[in-house]
């Protein structure tokens, strides 16, 4: 008996599908508050609504159907429509399960910035702050050192300091 009511529940998650929501571009955050206060006013199935870190002008909407997700945006302002196919879950599944990356950045690292708008220049690490994943450093190039705050995966280490002291040995 148990066995059959599992086999049930299985069928029944397959059967949701994922849909993708055109938005007006960087008003996602604002359409997905306005789609979750609709799903509960409505108390309509949907079980997931996914905005994409570095996505513009979609987002994710897991709904029992077609139908569903359609009512779910319904006057909502900035939506624009679904798009015609569901999506499968392997083709988001990369941008919503973030993986985190160690970096090994220490202080007085000399780094390439590889993003932004001093991409391409070199900098010393001054201090790394680990839980809001940014470092602060000063360009070399300049004549005024100038402290510039940036996320880690902007930089990458193109020397260390330790190397530096064991040439000079």
């Amino acid at each position: 008996m148990e066995e059959e009511v599992k086999e049930e529940i299985k069928v029944e998650e397959v059967k949701n599908k994922i849909y993708a929501l055109r938005t007006t571009a960087n008003r996602e955050d604002q359409v997905v508050d306005f789609l979750s206060s609709n799903v509960e006013k409505k108390k309509l199935d949907v079980y997931a609504i996914v905005r994409p870190h570095g996505m513009r002008g979609y987002i994710f909407v897991e709904a029992k159907d077609r139908q569903i997700a359609e009512e779910a945006y319904y006057g909502i302002p900035y939506a624009k429509g679904l798009l015609s196919k569901p999506v499968e879950y392997k083709e988001i599944e990369p941008m919503i399960e973030q993986v985190k990356i160690e970096m090994n950045i220490q202080k007085s690292d000399i780094v390439e910035i590889i993003s932004g708008p001093f991409k391409r220049e070199k900098a010393k690490i001054t201090r790394i702050d680990q839980q809001k994943e940014e470092v602060i450093v000063e360009l070399l190039e300049t004549a005024v050192p100038i402290p510039i705050t940036l996320k880690m995966d902007s930089v990458k280490v193109i020397r260390r300091e330790s190397d530096e002291e064991n040439d000079e040995i």
